[in-house]
């Protein structure tokens, strides 16, 4: 049995050694976070198929899933024919103003003819009015054929207005992820029935991780964006240590979070940084971690 004077002493040694650990205590505290985006669909159908599982990474832009087009063909297929029948009426129009065309020409040649003559006096005034008259009736009937043909061009543009946004449509059935990253959530599955804003599912870049912190007003002055310091999280027995970069520094203060602090610590003023962190496959969404001061850890 241990003599009360050495469980005293050995009491006395464990205080002061928790009071000198104080000294080793993180600068900042806080969990890992990353850029979460949804992707959802940019069209309604069926979907054909949907290759996004929960930890595949996926390379920018890369096809990931199809939504039904078929309806969407078949309704741009009728534009289309739509649009032949309207350009047939259209030729028609035309056709009729390019022979009105030819005939001013021929006009317009008598005309000069008969004003040599004229000038020659071969030829009289009244025989020059009639071929103005005809002039000016022809260049009537141009300009009627071509007020029938605006209304045709008119409904042209808007077929074709439409076909653009069917092929938009057929665009987007097919699902292309947008950044590179890793799915974190699945929504949907091939064969469901999906709408426009529907989301499919969430992908987030984990390569570069960022740890949000939060630092008292004294402990400002000893950090600035771009500032390399040192982020350890619980790996067993020991702590794992990461290079970290600051990236970010809030601008006001807070009030400490409710999951940081007790609630008597929740009345502290508190400014959020965050910190970039390179994974290496270890560090999750949602996991704590301790931020280190680079210059302090050297000094020290």
């Amino acid at each position: 049995m241990k003599h009360p004077y050495l469980i005293l002493t050995s009491l006395l040694m464990s205080l002061l050694g928790s009071c000198t650990g104080n000294g080793d205590k993180a600068d900042g505290y806080g969990n890992f976070e990353a850029t979460e985006i949804t992707i959802s669909a940019e069209a309604n159908g069926k979907i054909l198929f949907l290759d996004a599982e929960e930890g595949n990474v996926l390379a920018q832009n890369e096809v990931v899933g199809v939504i039904d087009t078929v309806q969407l063909s078949l309704k741009r297929d009728q534009l289309l024919a739509s649009k032949n029948t309207i350009f047939s009426k259209s030729r028609n129009v035309l056709s009729q103003r390019e022979v009105l065309k030819e005939q001013l020409k021929v006009a317009q040649n008598d005309k000069s003819r008969v004003e040599n003559l004229l000038q020659a006096k071969a030829a009289t005034a009244k025989q020059l009015d009639d071929i103005n008259g005809q002039i000016n009736i022809i260049k009537e009937q141009i300009k009627s054929v071509e007020t029938r043909n605006s209304p045709i061009i008119n409904e042209i543009k808007s077929i074709d207005i439409q076909i653009r946004q069917i092929e938009d449509q057929i665009h987007k059935s097919v699902i292309q992820n947008p950044v590179k990253g890793t799915v974190l959530v699945k929504y949907a599955e091939p064969n469901e029935i999906t709408a426009f804003g529907k989301p499919l599912y969430k992908i987030a870049n984990l390569e570069d991780m960022i740890l949000r912190v939060y630092i008292s007003e004294n402990q400002l002055s000893e950090l600035k964006i771009g500032q390399e310091v040192s982020v350890k999280i619980d790996a067993g027995e020991e702590m794992k240590s990461y290079p970290g970069v600051v990236s970010w520094i809030a601008e006001s203060a807070e009030f400490t979070p409710k999951i940081i602090q007790t609630k008597e610590e929740r009345v502290n003023l508190v400014y959020a940084v965050k910190v970039k962190v390179r994974n290496d496959g270890s560090l999750k969404i949602g996991m704590p971690a301790e931020m280190w001061i680079a210059t302090k850890t050297n000094e020290e």
